[in-house]
């Protein structure tokens, strides 16, 4: 008689590397340290691009971003400049772990996995994500158990309202969500014995944007803030005590994953991406320069004259006005190879205030994905080691800005997030090499004795099945 397959409990931490969990706070965190004594652990190297969304979908999908059809958190409607849509859980375009053990009758309870707005239906409870909208009371599948959620949370929260000054009440309302979510993780967690149950904490992500110029020295403009200092360290305590108080009901034959879809550094500064097209030529505003800060979408741009445009964010995305295409496209589609080429070129050139190379990184979609689905951006363009970003703002008469253009800010994503996997064959407190977050669910999915379909980019990693 074939083993019984494991069950599995994940708990995702958005926007954490393995500098800060590993090392910087481990000391902070008992439980922590206890579950990598049983497990092996590391880096784990997340996607392009690297922000919350895409990443924990292409993560519990085994699909790039392109396949997927989701590039960020803001897409623009083909045949539009302005018309933007934000990714729901009814954008992807490929299913999910949860999708597919549920189709296999396995019994699944998933809280706050972006993007999972609206709560998509599966065989077990779904609570939606940090993009559920203000005042929603249809985040939860089931929706009997929306009163029994609220009961148990004291009222559920989402996220909190960060890049903003008031540092003492992001604070104290970052511990105050992160503690509900896992109240709520145990009160499920002891409901049934589920097959597969994931979690996603963003307090993380949202500590980390807040208060990182406290905490480390080496932050361009980094603050002596005792009281800052210890709201993370305080933060990161917290969270190894809830994460202590989950794994006490969870019984060692449970294979329990800690993972994060992307690190977080300093952010070293913004590039005004739209700023450096109008140098350049490639864009082009009507009458005077508008205010600083005035969003490239309320500035009155000549389309007659205007190749390219672009948005800010973690990264550059470049559009091209082309003709046939765009309203007003100036650009012939035969023209555009060449114009991407000179652009590029252009890019990788740019230098920062202090004469080094700002390291642009030029990329084509086409050339990134095994293929582009949804709304892809024309050019992605990650400036620095991601540790710049792009100001999609305009009025400056700088290229580069100390601060994030759209409100306080003093941390960037990065490449690296982490992993641990508790299993007893491969070794107790195993220092892992570097694994790809594509590859985390189908693992999950082989570990659960399920075949994974040849259509799924990611494989799963051999010494863990």
């Amino acid at each position: 008689m074939a083993p019984e397959s494991p069950r599995v409990l994940a708990i995702g931490l958005d926007s954490v590397p393995p500098t800060l969990l590993f090392e910087r706070f481990l000391p902070r965190m008992p439980h922590v340290q206890e579950l990598l004594k049983r497990s092996t652990y590391g880096t784990l190297l997340s996607t392009d691009p690297p922000i919350t969304v895409p990443a924990w979908a292409v993560m519990w999908s085994g699909m790039d971003p392109g396949t997927l059809g989701i590039y960020g958190f803001r897409h623009r409607r083909p045949g539009t400049y302005w018309d933007n849509y934000i990714p729901s859980s009814r954008t992807l375009l490929q299913p999910q772990v949860w999708d597919r053990l549920s189709r296999m009758g396995k019994r699944v309870c998933v809280m706050g996995m972006p993007p999972g707005y609206p709560p998509p239906r599966v065989n077990g409870v779904y609570i939606s994500d940090f993009m559920t909208p203000d005042k929603a009371t249809d985040f939860v599948s089931p929706p009997e158990l929306l009163e029994e959620i609220q009961r148990i949370s004291g009222g559920y929260e989402f996220d909190v309202t960060f890049r903003a000054d008031d540092r003492d009440r992001i604070g104290a309302q970052l511990t105050q969500m992160t503690r509900k979510h896992f109240a709520v993780a145990r009160h499920l967690w002891a409901k049934e014995k589920w097959d597969f149950f994931a979690m996603h904490e963003i307090g993380p992500d949202r500590l980390h944007h807040t208060f990182w110029k406290y905490f480390d020295s080496k932050h361009p403009r980094y603050e002596e803030n005792p009281k800052f200092r210890a709201v993370v360290e305080e933060y990161y305590t917290m969270l190894d005590t809830e994460i202590g108080l989950l794994l006490e009901a969870v019984p060692h034959d449970v294979r329990v994953l800690l993972l994060s879809d992307h690190g977080s550094q300093a952010m070293a500064g913004g590039f005004c991406i739209n700023e450096w097209l109008i140098q350049k030529g490639y864009l082009t505003l009507k009458g005077p320069r508008p205010p600083a800060g005035t969003p490239i979408e309320k500035a009155t741009i000549d389309w007659s004259k205007t190749r390219a445009w672009g948005a800010g964010g973690y990264y550059a995305r470049i559009f091209y006005n082309i003709k046939g295409r765009e309203p007003e496209g100036v650009l012939a589609p035969a023209d555009v190879p060449k114009f991407e080429a000179e652009l590029g070129d252009g890019l990788r050139a740019i230098r920062r205030p202090d004469g080094a190379s700002l390291e642009a990184d030029v990329k084509t979609p086409r050339a990134v994905y095994r293929e582009v689905r949804g709304d892809a951006p024309d050019l992605m363009v990650y400036f620095g080691k991601v540790d710049w970003r792009s100001a999609g703002t305009v009025g400056y008469d700088t290229l580069f800005l100390a601060e994030n253009d759209t409100g306080p800010d003093d941390s960037v994503h990065s490449f690296d997030g982490l992993y641990s996997i508790t299993d007893p064959k491969v070794g107790a407190g195993t220092r892992g090499p570097t694994e790809k977050l594509i590859d985390i669910g189908p693992t999950v999915l082989s570990l659960m004795g399920v075949e994974v379909p040849s259509n799924v980019q990611g494989r799963p990693i051999e010494r863990f099945r």
